[in-house]
């Protein structure tokens, strides 16, 4: 398990859009949190087969494997964000429209396995990426989406913007990992 851990991100190392995702993030162990996402994002879809996730909570909302894709965009996204501003690349970095990825990615037509594997190699890629970083990198500071932000502040992001959407896959989609159900049997 990564051991990184790190300060939480001043209020301007990130614009006010992403400071609810900041938020979400309970302590300052990165590391750890990103290791318990990776493990719990299986549990969560374990019970699932691929029919039950095209479940949707409420017309013209995500399917479930639509959330899953939505995750994995946004976490390259956010990591790809953080590697080039934590190699001092100074080119503004634009943003991306999540509404037109996630038809885009048809990722109803794949299988949840397929979903849940992409997950789990985009995350061990980014807890690769953040432990091998140098201290000082983690307060560089770059543009994206047309506003200052750290890597740091980006590392927050991910683990938050993963902490919202499973929150939202558990208490709208009414999902829980095989083990609640298993001890609540």
């Amino acid at each position: 398990m990564s051991k990184l851990s790190l300060p939480r991100p001043a209020p301007d190392e990130a614009t006010a859009y992403y400071h609810g995702y900041i938020a979400e993030v309970p302590g300052e162990q990165i590391g750890k949190y990103l290791a318990e996402q990776l493990d719990g994002m299986g549990g969560l879809m374990a019970p699932l087969d691929d029919t039950a996730a095209l479940a949707r909570y409420a017309p013209g909302k995500w399917s479930v494997k639509e959330v899953l894709g939505h995750l994995i965009d946004a976490e390259r996204i956010f990591t790809y964000r953080l590697m080039r501003i934590a190699r001092q690349d100074a080119t503004p970095l634009p943003g991306f429209d999540e509404n037109a990825y996630v038809p885009s990615g048809e990722f109803d037509g794949r299988s949840l396995d397929s979903l849940v594997g992409e997950f789990a190699a985009v995350r061990r890629s980014t807890i690769a990426l953040v432990d091998g970083l140098p201290s000082d990198a983690w307060v560089r500071r770059g543009e994206a989406s047309g506003a200052a932000v750290t890597p740091r502040a980006l590392a927050y992001i991910i683990v938050g913007h993963t902490a919202h959407h499973t929150r939202v896959l558990r208490e709208r989609y009414r999902l829980s990992p095989a083990s609640d159900a298993m001890a609540t049997a």
